[in-house]
């Protein structure tokens, strides 16, 4: 890596070389990955076995979810913040003010992700060569009222 950029600027740099030296476009990150270690552009962090560790744990916790008795698929494991480290409860047994800190959490990521999003929209809708505009709408009512109807009906006999 070279000095004067962080390892985000070093990994963004990794990825525009592999489009300039003609690696396929758009591409999946594996590709990207696996050309990156090939060329010698991308070694492991000391000591991030641990952070690497990890960060496969909270994904993996993140991926676990079980059936309530309403028969709805909910995410079992979540994280919230508290004196200055993310803490991991599991729904089942979590103390409702851990799931409000978890949810609280979960809502400000989700609102972070939709303003980027809306960064991301009108930038192009400015700012791009094909003249286009892309709508997009934030309110999600309707989407979670849809997401919540049954996907399979009862045959009639």
């Amino acid at each position: 890596m070279h000095k004067g950029k962080t390892r985000a600027q070093h990994l963004q740099e990794i990825a525009d070389n592999y489009r300039a030296e003609g690696g396929v476009w758009p591409a999946p990150i594996t590709s990207i990955a696996e050309w990156a270690i090939r060329k010698g552009l991308w070694q492991p962090r000391r000591g991030s076995l641990l952070r690497q560790c990890a960060s496969e744990l909270a994904a993996a916790m993140r991926e676990e979810y079980f059936t309530d008795p309403q028969g709805r698929r909910v995410r079992k494991k979540h994280v919230y913040h508290e004196l200055q480290q993310m803490l991991w409860v599991d729904i089942e047994d979590a103390r409702p003010e851990q799931m409000q800190k978890a949810f609280a959490h979960r809502r400000r990521q989700i609102l972070g992700d939709c303003h980027q999003l809306k960064i991301d929209v009108d930038s192009y809708n400015e700012n791009n060569a094909h003249d286009a505009h892309i709508q997009m709408c934030f309110d999600f009512t309707d989407d979670l009222v849809e997401m919540d109807q049954p996907t399979q009906y009862a045959r009639i006999a």
